[in-house]
């Protein structure tokens, strides 16, 4: 890497970091890398203590809808590396911290152990499991007033390929939802831009009363990511 440079004439720097590209490191790993150094939500969370910048999208979009009350139930699904969890500790009081509000339940699964989270229960789970959602209920000791879930799965570099495989991680993190969902409740997962969760969205309006389609700050602006934020579950209604 080469340090940042003064700006000739201004007496200023120049605060973008240049990366050069390294022997054996492809062009795009170096444009990553590059675009990491100088994300200014990167070094927000690197300074307050977050474990990604993803962790300022919930922030966002908890800050428009409201659903991460004290004394809420929250199962975050696909949980690594853990930014999501500190969000939703701090916000429920899961970790006590609020004296005189109401203490929350945090509990987050994911496919591989990840480092703990204070006020968090953490788990390896696959949620698609068959009795994974009255596990989760064990847990949480009732129904969960929040399913959250910023899954992705695997790039291939093929955007319609990529867009249907993460509109089926929403549209399984859905059904989940719909089984340990509390009246009331809410529901918050990452889709992309493509058409094909039209399906999705439908059946979402069915079962809650409201349905917006966010694309927080945080989220990049070259990215087609958005989040749906499905409030007011109307129950176990059948489709």
């Amino acid at each position: 890497m080469t340090p940042p440079k003064e700006t000739s004439g201004r007496g200023r720097r120049d605060l973008t970091v240049k990366v050069k590209t390294a022997r054996g490191r492809k062009a795009s790993s170096t444009r990553w890398l590059q675009r990491q150094l100088n994300d200014p939500y990167v070094q927000r969370a690197r300074a307050e203590g977050y474990r990604g910048r993803a962790a300022f999208k919930l922030i966002e979009l908890d800050d428009k809808h409201r659903f991460l009350t004290p004394g809420a139930r929250v199962v975050d699904l696909g949980c690594a590396p853990g930014g999501w969890l500190q969000v939703a500790v701090a916000r429920t009081n899961a970790d006590g911290a609020r004296a005189g509000k109401r203490q929350g339940r945090v509990v987050g699964v994911d496919l591989k152990e990840i480092d703990p989270v204070p006020g968090a229960e953490i788990h390896v789970l696959d949620f698609l499991e068959d009795g994974a959602d009255e596990t989760l209920r064990g847990w949480l000791g009732g129904p969960a007033d929040v399913v959250m879930s910023d899954m992705a799965a695997a790039a291939t570099g093929h955007k319609q390929t990529d867009h249907l495989r993460i509109v089926t991680l929403c549209e399984a993190a859905a059904e989940f939802a719909f089984e340990v969902l509390a009246e009331g409740g809410t529901f918050v997962a990452k889709v992309l831009e493509g058409g094909a969760e039209a399906g999705l969205q439908a059946r979402l309006k069915r079962r809650f009363t409201k349905v917006a389609n966010v694309k927080p700050p945080a989220s990049r602006a070259d990215s087609s990511e958005k989040y749906v934020v499905a409030t007011g579950f109307r129950g176990s209604e059948q489709d």
